[in-house]
């Protein structure tokens, strides 16, 4: 079943249902999945409305700017980062933790191998396929 989605614009975005993960999930019987050069994710835990993803980064590992239509909250779990939020860079270490608003462009540089818990909402689609 597909549901609808206004953004901040007002544009409606057609996503697909992926129903929701089991209610227990055990970080042992997660593969990892590797996204990039030093860089891999596990998805913890969703259901349509919101996803929980834990991503490691190897110092030097790149989150290439990018921007989509979800909300974002992000804790730093170790390491060092460099993030770039709508133009203001700023380093973050285990413990802080940074949002981003719909449509705005952000990445971010490892600069000490370390990871993360992203939050999205809702769910993110091309993740899943």
């Amino acid at each position: 079943m597909d549901w609808l989605l206004f953004n901040t614009n007002n544009k409606i975005i057609t996503m697909k249902s992926f129903g929701t993960s089991k209610e227990f999930l055990l970080t042992k019987d997660i593969p990892w999945e590797t996204v990039g050069e030093g860089v891999k994710r596990k998805i913890m835990g969703y259901d349509d409305s919101i996803m929980l993803v834990h991503v490691a980064f190897e110092k030097g590992g790149i989150g290439p700017m990018h921007q989509h239509h979800h909300s974002q909250v992000t804790h730093v779990v170790s390491g060092s980062f460099d993030v770039t939020i709508d133009g203001k860079t700023q380093t973050l270490k285990a413990g802080d933790n940074f949002y981003i608003p719909t449509n705005v462009l952000h990445g971010a540089i490892c600069t000490e191998a370390g990871e993360l818990i992203d939050v999205f909402s809702p769910i993110r689609e091309d993740f899943m396929e």
